[in-house]
């Protein structure tokens, strides 16, 4: 049973994204007992496990939920570390997207300016998990309308995981709410 649930949002956003209020609010209602956190990210890939890393600590008995590039970072630690993971339009080799969308952002809750660079995309390609040790241990959510990645790619790359394929929809998944339920129980809770 898994008492800590880390929510990993995509590029470009925070823990004021739809999504992570959706699963914030969710949590907090039906799981007040669980250790559940929306993370704002760093921009950069490195820094950005070393924050989720240093939010598990020892702990084993976590899951994750990750959207887009979220998804990424969260299977990148589910390999470490072999806890579940709930992915949301999954980012399956973000440096082969994001190359697209290099320049500078800001982030809304850290309140600062950021740039996207090709070392960072390096770094990326680097992070990437070669194959799945154990592909059950994900959940996917994606929907065929998904504009900004490819789902085709996510159902190779996890191949063996639990896939829930919805046709249409769009990348920020519509109708995510409805499957917090299926998250939360694939999640494990104490």
């Amino acid at each position: 049973m898994n008492s800590k649930i880390l929510y990993l949002h995509g590029f470009a956003s925070s823990s004021l994204s739809d999504k992570a209020q959706q699963t914030t609010a969710y949590f907090q209602q039906h799981y007040p007992h669980i250790d559940y956190v929306a993370l704002d990210l760093p921009f950069e890939p490195a820094a950005a496990l070393t924050l989720i890393k240093q939010h598990i600590g020892q702990q084993r008995n976590v899951a994750l939920i990750g959207s887009s590039l979220g998804g990424f970072l969260a299977t990148c630690i589910a390999e470490q570390i072999d806890c579940r993971a709930c992915l949301i339009n999954p980012a399956v080799a973000p440096h082969t997207v994001l190359d697209k969308h290099l320049g500078r952002y800001y982030h809304p809750v850290l309140q600062q300016h950021y740039d996207v660079t090709s070392a960072q995309m390096s770094q990326l390609q680097q992070m990437m998990p070669i194959t799945l040790q154990k592909p059950e241990n994900y959940l996917l959510l994606l929907q065929s309308g998904d504009e900004v990645l490819d789902y085709r790619l996510a159902l190779e790359y996890y191949k063996g995981a639990t896939i829930k394929l919805s046709e249409g929809g769009d990348h920020s998944y519509i109708g995510y709410a409805n499957e917090l339920d299926a998250i939360a129980n694939f999640c494990q809770l104490a």
